[in-house]
């Protein structure tokens, strides 16, 4: 949005584009694809459509650094050099939680995977595999591996999904044989040789613990944002994720934050000019749609903030 409006726009992107949503099997709740759209090629497909605006892109760099450099916004780079502008938008995301289970960690990719649904489906075909998580981040990639295994278990928390899953993938989930939801269940070890061969899980209501035979371990359990090299300028909420625009006028933690007499606009950190958007905002709505959504309406208030200059 901001290159299709006229903006000389660098994207400064450490791992991959599409981020979270980049590597979810399928996405069906984005308008425009009504039998869905594997986050990879709506990454491929957005970036391929920056570029034709002209948007630059730096592709394996990290932003280490922000602050005002003579009137400017100065970002330094993870290789050392510096980039000027007028105006910043943060979309760095989230990075996955990870279990806390030292025995699991040692089979990361040889049985255990984080949000890697996708690239490792065809992997476990014809074996029992478990995903953790009861978002639709999980069911989508439950519903992606039910197409290979031979049994999908996914190992939820609470009670039950309604809380944290859209009802349209419940019901997909319902209706297909192999997958099976077990609820209050967490993982609590596991092991193998070379890689994943079992796990021990544990019934939260009874204390019940059990070992089952397991192909592969899909961990989709929410994430931490990308903040913690945010200037102390810029507020976060207790979590790290980034306070924007009214939020920063609320009674609480976060009053004084803004430090100008004008009202901050609607996702315009406590810093003036740089906007935060998608999952790293506090409060944000975890889609991808209302991600998208919420860059086009930063590129207009940044074209409002940059008429005040």
């Amino acid at each position: 949005y901001g290159a299709s409006e006229g903006l000389e726009t660098l994207v400064v992107e450490r791992e991959a584009i599409g981020g979270q949503a980049g590597t979810s099997s399928l996405v069906r709740n984005y308008l425009g694809f009504p039998t869905g759209i594997s986050g990879g090629d709506l990454a491929e497909r957005a970036y391929h459509q920056a570029w034709t605006f002209g948007a630059d892109f730096l592709i394996g760099r990290e932003v280490t650094g922000l602050r005002r450099l003579d009137g400017h916004l100065c970002l330094t780079l993870s290789d050392g050099r510096e980039a000027q502008a007028r105006s910043v938008i943060l979309a760095v995301g989230i990075k996955y939680r990870r279990l806390d289970l030292p025995e699991l960690e040692k089979h990361a990719g040889a049985g255990v995977y984080y949000g890697a649904a996708v690239s490792e489906a065809r992997g476990v075909a014809g074996q029992q595999v478990y995903v953790v998580g009861g978002g639709n981040s999980a069911g989508q990639a439950a519903m992606h591996l039910a197409k290979y295994a031979s049994h999908v278990t996914m190992l939820v928390r609470r009670p039950s999904l309604s809380d944290t899953m859209s009802d349209y993938l419940i019901k997909e989930i319902e209706a297909d044989e192999t997958v099976e939801v077990r609820p209050n269940t967490v993982v609590v070890g596991g092991g193998g040789d070379y890689r994943l061969r079992w796990l021990e899980l544990e019934d939260r209501e009874t204390g019940e613990r059990k070992r089952v035979e397991a192909g592969g371990l899909f961990v989709l359990i929410g994430g931490k944002p990308h903040t913690e090299w945010l200037p102390p300028e810029i507020v976060c909420d207790e979590e790290g994720y980034i306070v924007t625009g009214q939020d920063l006028l609320e009674a609480g933690a976060y009053r004084g934050a803004w430090p100008l007499e004008r009202q901050p606009l609607p996702v315009e950190t406590s810093m003036p000019g740089v906007f935060a958007v998608g999952d790293v905002r506090h409060e944000s709505i975890k889609r991808v749609a209302s991600a998208v959504g919420e860059g086009s309406i930063a590129v207009s208030y940044l074209h409002r903030y940059l008429s005040t200059l």
